[in-house]
């Protein structure tokens, strides 16, 4: 570990790629360095949606080609511009940017499907990371709660619903799992049941039959939740009968 720069292994951190004794190194360096440690945490992020973003099949020599490319590129330290860092004599090539690094390594390893990021879409991925990340930490929240309840309940075809309720924390996830894709144009909708009054608690991903959501705003004096297909881009109140509803557990 003497030759390589600890600033710049973030990526392989976040991937669980580097060896124990490089993996500790690495873990001591991150104790006293905010840079690294922020960044750990939205390149761990970033993986985690690009591993679950499979948009096709990845060719057998995908894991093959993207780890012998990495050797010859070296990830930018947070917080430095983009220029070229040889590893070693007569080892030529372009550095990615650590975003676009971030995406070819997080493809490799899902080894499940591919996902192209250009280098202009760095800024928006970087929030869409935070986002993520944001999202996740309040899910894992909401589930580890003291006074978490949960109800499930039978969707249609075979489907399943169930959801997580923490009043200490005014936060509820909804849990879905074989939920059928809704028809072209529509998407599922999420309520928040206040007393017969449907408040709009935010769209599911319709690409996906298995999801956790993060209800959007907090449950207040809702009673229950709701489930409906709304048109592409949600509705300001339902437009259909309901999939499902769901009492909050007691």
């Amino acid at each position: 570990m003497t030759t390589i720069d600890l600033h710049r292994l973030t990526g392989a951190y976040a991937l669980h790629a580097l060896s124990d004794e490089e993996n500790a190194s690495f873990e001591r360096h991150l104790v006293g360095c905010e840079p690294c440690a922020q960044e750990t945490a939205e390149l761990s992020a970033t993986a985690a949606r690009l591993a679950l973003a499979v948009a096709a099949p990845a060719s057998p020599a995908l894991r093959e080609q993207v780890l012998r490319r990495i050797t010859t590129v070296r990830q930018e330290a947070p917080g430095t511009p983009d220029r070229v860092l040889p590893l070693g004599a007569g080892l030529k090539g372009r550095v990615l940017s650590r975003w676009a690094l971030a995406a070819c390594l997080a493809a490799a390893a899902a080894l499940g499907g591919t996902t192209v990021w250009q280098h202009q879409q760095a800024a928006d991925a970087r929030a869409e990371a935070r986002q993520a990340a944001r999202s996740a930490d309040e899910i894992t929240a909401v589930l580890a709660a003291p006074d978490a309840r949960t109800r499930a309940t039978e969707l249609a075809g075979g489907a399943t619903g169930t959801v997580v309720v923490s009043l200490d924390r005014d936060r509820a996830v909804f849990v879905a799992s074989g939920m059928a894709r809704p028809p072209g144009g529509k998407v599922y909708q999420l309520w928040f049941d206040d007393g017969g009054t449907m408040r709009s608690a935010g769209l599911m991903d319709p690409g996906r039959s298995d999801q956790v959501v993060l209800l959007q705003g907090g449950v207040g004096r809702a009673s229950g939740m709701g489930v409906t297909v709304e048109p592409d881009g949600g509705s300001k109140q339902p437009t259909t009968t309901p999939l499902a509803l769901m009492t909050f557990p007691g």
